[in-house]
C-alpha cells in the first residue's frame, strides 16, 4: 500500500444533488420506469442550478435492470431531462454499486481534463423487473411464428407444453450469482455463519435502522430528497418503507427466506425491494469559477477491490481499507460511513472483520485491527433495511447522503462503500470544502 493521494489529476467537486423517494415495490410494476424516477430527481436538481443545463460535457447513468422501451438509459434520461442532443448520455452497470460507477466515471474524466460539468447518477425500477420464458419455450414460440403451413403449426401445437406459460422471475434469477450458485441472502448466511452472528444482532440491527430513518425523516435530515408525482396524482415525498413500530417481537415472527428452516437472514434484517433514483453534478474547479457554483465536498479517492463471490458481503472493507490507508489515514480521521446495507449480517461482518486482527494480517496486509466502525457515526440516518437498495441508485445516494450527514457532524472527511453481487466492493473518499 502506497502512502499520499490516489488522485486523477485535477479536483473533482460535487455541487449539488437529489434523489427521489424510495418506493417500496408492491409486487406488481410501480408507477415509474427507470427513466422516469431519473427525470423526477434530475428535473428539479438542474431548475436550481446557476448554468444552462447545456454546458453538461455528459451523463453517466447507472442501472441493472435495464427496461425494455428505455434502452441505454443514461442517453433516454439525458434527452428528456433536455440537456440537448449535443450532450452525450450513457449507462453503467456493476450491480449494487452502479450509481457509485457513475460517479467514478465522472471522477476520472474530469480529473483527467476531459470534462468540467458532469451529471452522474443511479436508478433503478425493481418493481419491474422482468418475467422470463425459458429457452425450450422460446424455441416453440419461435418455431411456431415461423411455421408456414397449416399442418406444421397443427403439429407445434401438439407438442404444446402449459409449462411454456410458467415464467421465472428475473429479480431472482439476477440476484443469484452464476458462478458459486448462491443467492445474494443465502452469502449473507455464509458470512452469518463464518463470523457467528445471531439472529438476534441481525434483528436488532435492522430495527435500528428504522429507528434511525424515522427519526432522521421526523427532524428533516432527509435534505438532498425531491418529491414526485405520479401520472394518477399520487404524491410521493417520503421513503415509504420504513416500518418505526417495528419490534423485536415482531422481527423474530419472521421466517427465514433464503436457507429454511435453520438460517437466520429474512425480510425484515434484509434490504427492502424497491424503486428510486439519485444524481450528483460533479465539477472541476474551472466549472467551478465559471459558474459561480459552491461546492459541497471534493472527492479525494475511489477505489475497488474483488472477492469470492460467496463472501461478497465483506466487499467494503476490501475497498475502502485499503484506499483510506494509501491516503495517510486511519480509522479514527474519517468521520462519518455510509455502508451500505445489503443485509444486518453483511454489516456486521464487515464490522468482525475490521475488528479481527488475524483477518486484517491476513486479507487486508496490516499489522494490527483496522478498528470496526463506531455505530454513532456509520449509517446514522438509516439505510437500505429501512428504506429500500434499488440496486443502481442506491451507490449514489449513500454518497450524496454521506455529504450531508457530514456537513451536519461537521464531519472534515467521510467514506461511502457498498458490497457488491458478484463478489466485489467499491468505496469513495470525500472531503469537506
Amino acid at each position: 500500500m502506497n502512502g499520499g493521494e490516489h488522485s486523477p489529476g485535477r479536483p473533482v467537486f460535487i455541487v449539488d444533488g437529489a434523489r427521489t423517494p424510495f418506493i417500496k415495490a408492491q409486487n406488481k410494476p410501480g408507477p415509474f420506469t427507470p427513466v422516469d424516477l431519473a427525470v423526477q430527481a434530475g428535473r428539479p436538481l438542474l431548475a436550481r442550478q446557476p448554468f444552462d443545463r447545456r454546458h453538461f460535457d455528459e451523463v453517466i447513468l447507472g442501472c441493472v435492470n435495464v427496461h425494455p422501451d428505455e434502452v441505454n438509459p443514461g442517453r433516454v434520461a439525458g434527452l428528456r431531462l433536455d440537456l440537448g442532443i449535443e450532450v452525450p448520455g450513457w449507462t453503467v452497470q456493476r450491480n449494487c454499486a452502479s450509481g457509485l460507477q457513475s460517479i467514478d466515471c465522472g471522477f476520472r474524466a474530469i480529473g483527467q481534463g476531459l470534462a468540467d460539468l458532469v451529471l452522474a447518477g443511479g436508478t433503478e425500477a425493481l418493481s419491474h423487473s422482468p418475467l422470463f420464458f425459458s429457452s425450450e419455450a422460446a424455441a416453440w414460440f419461435g418455431s411456431l411464428t415461423s411455421a408456414r403451413t397449416t399442418a406444421k403449426k397443427l403439429r407445434l401445437l401438439a407438442e404444446f407444453k402449459p409449462t411454456y406459460f410458467k415464467p421465472s422471475i428475473g429479480l431472482v434469477r439476477g440476484l443469484t450469482d452464476p458462478v458459486v450458485k448462491l443467492n445474494m441472502g443465502q452469502t449473507a448466511e455464509v458470512l452469518a455463519h463464518r463470523f457467528n452472528i445471531s439472529r438476534e444482532e441481525m434483528d436488532a440491527y435492522a430495527l435500528e435502522s428504522h429507528r434511525r430513518l424515522a427519526k432522521a425523516q421526523a427532524e428533516g435530515h432527509i435534505e438532498e430528497l425531491v418529491p414526485m408525482i405520479d401520472r394518477k396524482g399520487t404524491l410521493f415525498d417520503r421513503d415509504d418503507g420504513v416500518r418505526p413500530e417495528s419490534s423485536m417481537a415482531d422481527l423474530a415472527k419472521l421466517r427465514p427466506v433464503f436457507e429454511p428452516p435453520f438460517g437466520k437472514v429474512t425480510a425484515g434484517n434484509s434490504s427492502q425491494i424497491t424503486d428510486g433514483a439519485s444524481w450528483v453534478i460533479l465539477a472541476s474547479e474551472a466549472a467551478v469559477e465559471r459558474f459561480k457554483l459552491t461546492p459541497l465536498a471534493r472527492i479525494v479517492d475511489t477505489n475497488w477491490a474483488a472477492l469470492d463471490p460467496s463472501v461478497m458481503g465483506l466487499g467494503p472493507v476490501l475497498s475502502m481499507v485499503p484506499m483510506i490507508r494509501r491516503n495517510g489515514l486511519n480509522r479514527g480521521d474519517i468521520g462519518a460511513f455510509e455502508l451500505n446495507e445489503a443485509f444486518a449480517a453483511q454489516v456486521l461482518a464487515c464490522e468482525r472483520a475490521l475488528d479481527d486482527g488475524q483477518f486484517c494480517r491476513d486479507i487486508l496486509g496490516l499489522d494490527e485491527p483496522f478498528g470496526a466502525i463506531p455505530m454513532d457515526i456509520l449509517n446514522v440516518d438509516g439505510g437500505a433495511i429501512s428504506l429500500g437498495h434499488p440496486v443502481g441508485a442506491s451507490g449514489n445516494r449513500i454518497t450524496l447522503h454521506l455529504i450531508h450527514v457530514m456537513r451536519r457532524r461537521k464531519a472534515r472527511r467521510g467514506v461511502a462503500t457498498a458490497c457488491i453481487g458478484g463478489g466485489m466492493g467499491g468505496a469513495a473518499l470525500l472531503e469537506l470544502m
